[in-house]
């Protein structure tokens, strides 16, 4: 709102560069934006609003560029390559916005980010909205602002969201899909959002669905904008019961009908977990978020439970419980004050958070960096077997799955193991922090 008031007084520069810079990590986010702007904007004359993100035509874009324009709501990929081919002004900016500025970080868009700001005119207000302002966050804050000033907002509750919790432990990956079965038959959804932790997975457990006969449909990143934008208007509309979607790919859904969430794969951050289960119990409506997970995952579990502070309570179905014991003494808990009398364990790093990479896209990619092919979804390492009945601790590289025996039944030696090839291996399949196009 108060970018708008500075929208309805006169320019401060002359020309049609746009006044208003608004960056966001993902194309669905940038709509939603830029929707909100014409709504709550229609009392000002000549709202002008366009926006630019990958995955479209870039014709169209560089048409709406042509004329005056006020707000401008990109991706920073796509504002990148406008900037590189002229086709963008930015000479009369007075407002830069960074939305979800820790997602855009996360996606490798920093260097981006930086570029985009030395390029825009000063003085200008610089608005930065994160999850966190720590690391790397706060310090492109600092470099970014003069004399900011920091306003925190405290998040609402899950319980005033009336979302009920449910963690459901799993046998393995047939006892998993017959549990999802199960739910979306028999728990009453009226439209559900299945969360899955690789786009490959997405579009396998949608085909199974669909077997089942579930009016299912996937969301992920490797899907055009225009066929993300179907599928999204197919869910506002019922024509679809249950999305099965990536994380990046659902930031900014909000369909008041989505009466279940379920995690089919636990998140890899304890945020994404709030941001998951966020996408029922809107509009005043109670939800049900359901957790799928192995004893395997209870360090994530655990995870979640000290980030949200809250215990996940265990539900099982009648003629589907896992074989394994309920959870353990100590597993997952989360260490937080509160009836259940938890104590943490020591500081735990969550696990990097699992790429969710495309090929390149019209432009969405961080500068710089060519796309990497995304790497096939890890084979579960308790496969079709029971879970072990006893938690004892797990000897490194599980020799039981890794070993190669030979013929005489001796080890054979690991190829490559140690050396330079084996390192460029690693690197090749997504080890540590991996850049991703949206």
């Amino acid at each position: 709102l108060p970018l708008l008031a500075r929208l309805a007084l006169p320019r401060r520069h002359a020309g049609r560069s746009a006044r208003v810079l608004v960056l966001t990590p993902t194309r669905e986010l940038a709509q939603q934006v830029e929707k909100s702007f014409r709504t709550y904007g229609r009392g000002l004359r000549r709202l002008k609003t366009v926006v630019l993100v990958g995955g479209m035509p870039f014709g169209p874009q560089r048409r709406d560029l042509s004329g005056p324009v006020d707000v401008i709501v990109a991706t920073p990929g796509r504002l990148m390559d406008h900037m590189q081919q002229r086709t963008v002004s930015l000479d009369g900016i007075e407002a830069l916005v960074l939305d979800e500025a820790d997602r855009m970080l996360d996606m490798g868009f920093i260097d981006d980010i930086r570029a985009i700001a030395e390029s825009l005119p000063t003085p200008r207000q610089t608005l930065l909205f994160s999850a966190t302002l720590d690391g790397v966050v706060g310090r492109l804050a600092l470099s970014l602002t003069h004399e900011p000033q920091r306003i925190e907002i405290t998040s609402t509750p899950v319980q005033e969201a009336k979302i009920e919790e449910r963690l459901m432990l799993i046998d393995g990956f047939e006892h998993k899909h017959r549990l999802l079965e199960k739910l979306i038959s028999d728990e009453g959804v009226q439209q559900a959002v299945v969360f899955t932790a690789t786009k490959r997975s997405a579009e396998e457990l949608t085909e199974r669905m669909v077997g089942w006969g579930v009016r299912a449909a996937a969301l992920h990143g490797d899907m055009t904008q225009r066929a993300r934008t179907r599928t999204l208007d197919r869910l506002r509309r019922g024509e679809v019961q249950v999305l099965v979607a990536t994380d990046v790919a659902a930031r900014g859904i909000d369909v008041a009908g989505i009466s279940h969430v379920i995690n089919f794969d636990p998140p890899r951050q304890a945020e994404d977990y709030v941001h998951r289960i966020g996408r029922t119990g809107r509009a005043g409506r109670s939800g049900v978020a359901i957790t799928l997970t192995h004893p395997n995952e209870m360090r994530t579990i655990g995870a979640i439970e000290r980030f949200t502070g809250r215990r996940l309570a265990e539900h099982v179905i009648e003629g589907l419980e896992p074989r394994a014991p309920r959870r353990p003494a100590g597993a997952g808990r989360g260490g937080f004050e509160g009836s259940r009398g938890g104590k943490p364990s020591g500081p735990r790093t969550p696990a990097p958070r699992r790429g969710e990479d495309s090929p390149r896209r019209w432009g969405d990619a961080p500068r710089g960096h060519e796309s990497r092919q995304e790497r096939p979804a890890a084979p579960r390492a308790y496969g079709e077997s029971a879970p072990r009945s006893e938690f004892e601790r797990r000897v490194r590289g599980d020799e039981s799955e890794r070993r190669t025996l030979g013929v005489s039944g001796e080890r054979k030696p690991r190829s490559g193991w140690g050396n330079k090839d084996h390192h460029s291996q690693r690197d090749g399949e997504g080890w540590g922090r991996r850049r991703r196009d949206r």
